[in-house]
């Protein structure tokens, strides 16, 4: 039961980012066009899980090229522009540690820190990543492979080194 939990979870979080990414790029005014878009994309739904999605996004109308059109609230518009941006941010102004472990990264920071870097690095949504759990100054980062784990790594590295220059 728990793995079929999981990967409807990973379905959901796939449908609401296309459902995303459909809403800005173009207008739409009704769950049922939003449907038939969503089914293009190969994601086969029904009007509950689209009214749950556009719940859970906090979708709103708004006024485009002439008509009511679903639209992302400014919150997780700025969430998805603003990800790694945060990320650096974070980086440079608080002191981390980034250690291996497996097929994990562990990365120390300061009392109380560790959770904005974890929400900083889900909203860059970087697809090497297969999840992470925060705790107070501990974050441990996920990966299904080496290869994943070492890009990320690095990634993580560049945007600390400006910070010891």
């Amino acid at each position: 039961m728990n793995g079929r939990k999981i990967i409807l979870e990973a379905g959901a979080f796939d449908r609401r980012r296309a459902i995303g990414e459909i809403v800005a790029s173009q207008p739409v005014g009704s769950q049922a066009e939003l449907a038939e878009l969503l089914l293009e994309r190969g994601h086969t739904v029904t009007q509950a899980t689209i009214s749950r999605d556009v719940a859970e996004l906090g979708l709103i109308k708004v006024t485009r090229e002439g008509t009511q059109a679903y639209a992302l609230p400014p919150r997780l518009v700025e969430a998805e522009i603003s990800g790694e941006d945060r990320l650096r941010k974070l980086f440079r102004d608080l002191p981390v540690e980034i250690r291996e472990a497996g097929l994990m990264l562990v990365i120390r920071t300061l009392p109380g820190s560790a959770h904005a870097i974890a929400a900083a690095l889900d909203r860059a949504r970087w697809p090497e990543v297969a999840g992470s759990i925060a705790g107070d100054d501990t974050l441990f980062v996920a990966f299904t492979d080496r290869g994943s784990l070492g890009r990320v790594k690095r990634r993580l590295l560049r945007l600390i080194e400006p910070a010891a220059l």
